[in-house]
């Protein structure tokens, strides 16, 4: 009986997430997602079509995107942080949405998906945006994380 081969590919995954965006959503929740829905009409989803990119995964304030092109993904990821940067000036009242923004090679396979836990080394590793440490965060009355 002969092994079924298992198709791979070599794919660009750039994962994003929004910095601060519990202290944003404290702040002001149904602005911070007003906003974000705008930005990702607006900015996101075109500016990863425009590079051929596939959504892969969404999660509150993050998303993975597969791209078969390193060169795609860095591209992608400059004309987003250009591009919401300008956006978000008129829209912040001075409490501007930023995106971390991190790319990593993967091999993947026909069944594979790709995961939180694979993108999150991807976000570690990115240096635009630092993440506050876990510390700096403390719980506060319904269920909302303020930056201490």
């Amino acid at each position: 009986m002969a092994e079924e081969r298992v198709q791979r590919r070599l794919a660009a995954v750039l994962a994003a997430d929004v910095v601060g965006y519990s202290r944003l959503m404290g702040i002001d929740e149904a602005g911070t997602l007003a906003r974000l829905k705008a930005m990702r009409r607006d900015i996101l989803d075109p500016t990863i079509a425009a590079h051929s990119g596939r959504v892969v995964k969404l999660m509150g304030d993050g998303m993975l995107v597969e791209f078969a092109s390193a060169v795609d993904a860095v591209a992608c990821a400059i004309e987003i942080q250009k591009h919401v940067r300008e956006h978000d000036a008129v829209l912040s009242g001075g409490d501007p949405i930023q995106f971390r923004i991190g790319i990593m090679s993967a091999t993947l396979s026909s069944k594979a998906t790709i995961s939180l836990a694979t993108a999150s080394i991807s976000l570690r590793g990115s240096k635009a945006s630092p993440l506050p440490a876990a510390s700096h965060f403390r719980r506060t009355p319904g269920s909302r994380y303020r930056v201490r």
